[in-house]
């Protein structure tokens, strides 16, 4: 049995202008399990945190220079190693800020990849089929290569990889030559290499995919076709030595998918163990087509196990490390943790009893074998669900409490009322550990009846689930969009506070739906009570007037850092009321309060920019002004008198504000209504200069302060004069 659990996105795509070309080149593995190295397929390599979906390090190669294979970790000296264009290998380590400055060799013939694997040495494979070992080449970069492959005969190399087995160091490459293709064998220490004939598919199509894996003492290569067999030889790791010519590789079908009309077109085949195999970019037995799937296959019994729709375009790409699938596609880079367990005829029939498991927007029923081998409809559980819908109205206040599967079934057919009920009373008496396990299958089949059902939302049985702190958006990516696209403001607040993993697309969806909803839709919502609270006291507090710190803002036009500026009289000033226009909140209280969330939301810079870019501007001239006003008043002391729990720091607010106009610089400078935000945004900007120019004047004599020893002779009431020279 296998099982596709709820992915995540770990960073965004370039889109590629030809749709052969993916937007990755590939992903390596760190020294630390939970590190992955994903190169791009231009000029960048970024180390992310898996868990976190953080980058923690990006390094780029200069404008005209081009990365030409993926980034590598050595092992053994803790640097990164990478390939540009073709010929210069570049060395770094974590902390090195400047690639161009980083260790850089150029070798005399072009490479085709660095290969790294824990416990060896990182080997380098030339165009041309010659290895060599890292070191000895960059202690002679410009040492001759010799060619391996034919130059006549056109032979180039179409995947490679590397495999360390019982202190041995193997480079494994295919190549194809006149439609024919090889796999070579090379060993290092001593050096041989093998040359094998893969046999001919009858249509003549090359491979789509290799994959290779170290089992029993036996490399096994998996390659799949177009007309979706999956193909598996064996090498021995031990085997026959000094072979000369070209040996024949047996091979042995694993496992034959169901392509329907046509052939594969980008798919890629990889092998989890001994009895499953992932294949990405097929469509699924049971769904229409024209759509791409995820699935985990099989292969002693033939038979589909997990499924899960990939939205947007495939470039047939699929890397696994330690329990996790990464899979680009459409826009972004998905991780999707998997699960395999030992192999029944039970199981794999789908007949095991086993804990159901989360249904997420894009899964599809698995078919048992009589509906791939001869088409008969799976009979549903419709007679079991209504006679148990049927038990659970009838129970009394005494009866025994319903387990957690128990409450999926009843999700899957009862009326909200029923559901909200029965999800509180178990999450009520459930403990943190059991909450840990079930919060997240109990939401994504909420969220997945939704989706089906537009009459059922369950909002009380949702926000509950959110409530417990045991949710976050990776286990169900689709509950805050969800959430968005009933209104529900009070569960988008939720998810916002309590969510630490919000990829930055949903962040931006969340806020241009923020920024679009009118202020009467938002104000007969109930919010969480603290942030209302504080966004009623700024605003209380500035109506009945402030001091401000250090300027005033009717007269931003004179402030200057300049000491021989003459201030100017203001113009275009209303005399009944000159500060009107900074007092008041362009946006309702409750609108505030959810923009005030999404400034908290975690983000990286890199990622959100271009989703801010969506905004059209004025969305942006109205989020600036909002920025604009709430920054005037953390710029009073009225801010610091108001108790709050829950506020954005002004920090935050900065760097929103930096973000915006990095986004739309551009538009909000051709923007004749964003004239004078501009100017205010600058006089801001001149404000603080001037104030800290002020305070640093003033810096000795308040130290002096600190310093000088209170006088004793002090009663109940005095008057003291302190000089300050």
């Amino acid at each position: 049995m296998a099982t596709l659990f709820e992915g995540f996105t770990l960073c965004g795509l370039v889109q590629t202008p030809s749709a052969s070309d993916s937007a990755i080149q590939g992903i390596e593995l760190d020294g630390d399990s939970d590190h992955v190295i994903v190169t791009d397929s231009t000029r960048a390599v970024t180390l992310y945190k898996v868990s976190d979906q953080k980058p923690l390090g990006s390094w780029t190669v200069k404008q005209g220079q081009l990365l030409t294979c993926p980034a590598v970790f050595n092992f053994q000296t803790k640097e990164y190693v990478v390939v540009s264009d073709n010929k210069v290998i570049r060395v770094w380590k974590e902390d090195d800020l400047n690639l161009d400055k980083a260790f850089k060799a150029t070798v005399s013939a072009d490479l085709w990849r660095v290969h790294s694997a824990p416990g060896g040495e990182p080997v380098v494979l030339f165009q041309r089929g010659a290895v060599r070992l890292l070191d000895s080449l960059l202690s002679a970069p410009q040492q001759p290569i010799e060619d391996i492959l034919s130059v006549e005969e056109k032979e180039v190399i179409r995947w490679s990889t590397n495999i360390v087995a019982e202190k041995q160091h193997f480079v494994l490459f295919t190549t194809e030559q006149k439609g024919e293709h090889f796999l070579y064998v090379q060993r290092l220490n001593p050096n041989t290499l093998q040359k094998y004939r893969l046999e001919r598919e009858d249509s003549g199509a090359p491979p789509l995919s290799f994959s290779a894996s170290l089992r029993d003492k036996h490399i096994n290569l998996l390659y799949l076709y177009p007309n979706g067999c999956v193909y598996q030889s064996v090498v021995a790791v031990r085997g026959p030595v000094g072979l000369e010519g070209v040996q024949a590789l047996p091979r042995s079908l694993r496992l034959r998918l169901p392509v329907g009309e046509g052939e594969l077109g980008a798919a890629s085949a990889v092998a989890l163990d001994e009895a499953h195999v992932a294949v990405v970019g097929m469509p699924h037995p049971s769904a229409r087509t024209g759509k791409d799937f995820l699935c985990i296959w099989n292969t002693n019994f033939q038979t589909l196990q997990a499924g899960k729709e990939m939205v947007g375009r495939i470039c047939g790409q699929v890397w696994c490390y330690l329990g996790k699938l990464f899979v680009p596609h459409g826009k972004a880079l998905s991780v999707i943790p998997y699960e395999c367990q030992k192999s029944s005829l039970a199981s794999a029939l789908g007949k095991l009893r086993h804990p159901g498991i989360a249904v997420s927007k894009s899964s599809v029923a698995i078919p048992s074998w009589n509906t791939l081998l001869h088409g008969d409809q799976p009979q549903g559980p419709t007679k079991i669900v209504d006679t148990r819908k049927s038990k659970l109205r009838r129970k009394s206040q005494s009866a025994p409490a319903l387990t957690v599967d128990q409450v999926l079934e009843l999700i899957k057919t009862c009326p909200v009322e029923e559901v909200q009920r029965e999800v509180e009373a178990l999450v009520s008496r459930g403990d943190a550990q059991d909450l840990q396990l079930s919060v997240g299958r109990l939401a994504c089949q909420l969220v997945a009846r939704s989706q089906v059902e537009t009459a059922f939302y369950a909002p009380g049985a949702l926000a509950r689930l959110v409530q417990t702190q045991c949710l976050c958006h990776s286990m169900c990516p689709d509950l805050l969009l969800l959430a968005l696209e009933h209104k529900d403001y009070f569960l988008c607040q939720l998810c916002l506070q309590l969510f630490p993993d919000i990829p930055e697309v949903v962040t931006c969806a969340c806020l241009k739906t923020f920024i679009g909803v009118p202020d009467g839709d938002v104000e007969m919502v109930s919010l969480e009570p603290d942030s209302v609270s504080f966004m009623e006291g700024l605003v209380a507090a500035g109506a009945r007037g402030g001091q401000q710190n250090g300027f005033s803002p009717p007269l931003f036009e004179e402030d200057s850092c300049d000491p021989h500026h003459q201030p100017k009289p203001p113009q275009h000033q209303d005399k009944k009321n000159p500060t009107l226009q900074l007092e008041v909140c362009p946006v309702g209280l409750h609108k505030a309060v959810l923009l005030n969330e999404v400034l908290q939301t975690p983000y990286s810079d890199n990622l959100l920019v271009p989703h801010l870019k969506d905004l059209n501007a004025p969305q942006v001239i109205l989020f600036l002004q909002y920025l604009q006003f709430i920054y005037l008043k953390y710029s009073q002391d009225v801010y610091t008198q108001t108790p709050v729990l829950r506020s954005p720091t002004m920090t935050q607010i900065i760097d929103w504000v930096c973000l915006l106009l990095d986004a739309h610089f551009t538009v909000l400078v051709m923007a004749p209504d964003a004239k004078g935000l501009l100017s205010n945004l600058q006089s801001f900007v001149k404000s603080q200069v001037k104030l800290f120019s002020e305070l640093g004047k003033i810096e000795g004599s308040l130290q002096e302060l600190h310093k000088m020893k209170p006088s004793k002779d002090i009663s109940q009431y005095s008057i003291e004069v302190i000089e300050l020279f």
